[in-house]
């Protein structure tokens, strides 16, 4: 098997740096992923991303028992994805060096045991803080998946399970707020943490036997000044949003945001003197202008923002709005996950045939499914009920399934084998960071709207804001290569 691999630059200059990293030699000797080490990662990368959505269908029953400040549930939510986006190029970096198996067990260990403390939570601070140390754990696991298969596979294989990993993300992100609704609906919101700890068990268990180890021959260490940069940066402009507003907008969240780009600057100009030295940042710029990245990326950031957004405030609606229950606020979104699923088994025949018209179409089938929603939400409200959004929710989610399952091949299709954790890191630094800005600033225009104008007006406009952003994607796409070359 041949795979991409990547020779540290000896040269000074950025083009030399950029131009080395895209040289291709052979691979490292060792078995290939099979079919159950593959089943493995995808049910290790489900926890991590069913973790970020499935708290949303339980804020209310949550903040009944625990008393909990609005400030204080949506740390809930964005403490895990805030930890998560700031330690994933790390822990992209640690698998390289350490071992990718290693760390995705030491990462799904310490995910296991952080679950168990959240589902014992006897107060709102303790959960905060559980939950952002699993966000912490999930970073550690979560990039050894890509990277395992950008390691471990090549050619058509790699095809197949890179589509396999971009719907197992997309059908978590649903399935998460659906079982999340029918445990809290069943067993009481601490089961929504608690069911984490036998299936983390049993996926160390077949990690250790089914995943083989892979590794960098070159490890590339840690960047230390840009490892605190890029946290300071994420934290400085995800935290004021989460929570300034239910805070009234303190002196210190304003400080905050005025200070994030300021970092986001000295982080780049850091990250481009490090690698003019010859080392190895931890955003390297040169993968960052990868066409495929850099194109890729383009997508799939307005993307998450708008779908972490949009499926937060479907789950205020769903229960605050429309009244329904945990249960049927989870069951309302099923549809979306039985399109992703559906369009995501005949991804790959739709692409042969079509090339990156599939990707257009699939985004532009969303807007559909956006108007279906809003014209029901509007015509039907309040007395609806989760059969009479499904139609909708069922285009939205088989759109997705087009669109997102190409565009991460395409995203990570020129990243080198040896950069593999490097890549997967930068990419799910991306999903979780603009995931989580998603929910802070759509959800924050929710709540002002829903509190002044109710919620079906905050639903509205969130909404239509999703679907523009769409009409910019569907443009946006068309710029991508074709994935049949």
């Amino acid at each position: 098997m041949t795979t991409l691999w990547y020779h540290p630059p000896p040269a000074r200059s950025v083009a030399t740096v950029h131009n080395t990293s895209l040289r291709s030699t052979s691979a490292t000797a060792g078995p290939g992923l099979t079919s159950a080490g593959l089943l493995t990662l995808l049910l290790g990368a489900a926890l991590n991303v069913i973790d970020f959505f499935i708290v949303n269908v339980a804020l209310p029953t949550i903040d009944a028992d625990l008393q909990a400040s609005s400030a204080t549930l949506e740390m809930v939510v964005a403490g895990y994805g805030i930890a998560f986006a700031v330690l994933l190029v790390l822990g992209g970096r640690l698998g390289d060096a350490f071992g990718r198996r290693r760390m995705f067990r030491i990462g799904l260990s310490a995910f296991t045991v952080t679950s168990l403390v959240c589902g014992l939570a006897p107060n709102a601070t303790t959960l905060v803080l559980a939950r952002i140390a699993q966000g912490a754990a999930a970073a550690l696991a979560m990039p050894q998946v890509l990277a395992s298969i950008q390691a471990r596979t090549s050619g058509a294989e790699r095809v197949r399970a890179v589509g396999y990993y971009a719907a197992n993300s997309g059908i978590s992100m649903v399935i998460g707020q659906v079982l999340g609704g029918a445990l809290v609906a069943g067993l009481g919101w601490r089961t929504i943490f608690l069911v984490n700890v036998p299936i983390g068990i049993v996926t160390l268990v077949l990690a250790r036997h089914t995943v083989p180890e892979s590794r960098s021959a070159d490890p590339l260490g840690v960047d230390g000044r840009g490892t605190v940069l890029l946290g300071a940066t994420l934290l400085a402009l995800l935290v004021p949003l989460t929570v300034g507003r239910a805070m009234g907008w303190p002196a210190w969240s304003v400080g905050m945001l005025a200070a994030a780009p300021v970092l986001a600057c000295v982080l780049a100009v850091v990250e481009r003197r490090v690698e003019r030295a010859g080392r190895v940042p931890l955003l390297p710029p040169s993968v960052l202008r990868l066409p495929s990245m850099r194109r890729g990326l383009g997508v799939a950031v307005p993307f998450f923002t708008g779908f972490g957004g949009f499926m937060f405030v479907c789950a205020l609606l769903l229960q605050d709005g429309m009244g329904m229950g945990p249960f049927d606020a989870g069951l309302a979104l099923a549809p979306l996950a039985v399109g992703f699923f559906a369009a995501s088994l005949a991804n790959a025949r739709m692409v042969a045939r079509y090339g990156r018209s599939v990707v257009v179409a699939g985004f532009a089938l969303q807007i559909v499914g956006l108007l279906v929603v809003l014209a029901t939400v509007s015509g039907g409200w309040p007395d609806l009920t989760a059969l009479d959004i499904a139609p909708g929710t069922l285009i939205v989610g088989f759109g997705q399934g087009m669109a997102m399952t190409t565009v991460v091949g395409l995203t990570l299709s020129q990243v080198p084998a040896a950069r593999a954790g490097a890549g997967s890191g930068v990419f799910t630094t991306a999903q979780q960071t603009f995931l989580a800005l998603g929910v802070a600033l759509l959800g924050g225009l929710y709540g002002e709207l829903a509190g002044t104008a109710g919620p079906r007006a905050g639903f509205v406009v969130v909404a239509g804001v999703y679907a523009l952003a769409l009409v910019g994607i569907v443009l946006l796409s068309r710029r991508l290569p074709d994935p049949r070359a």
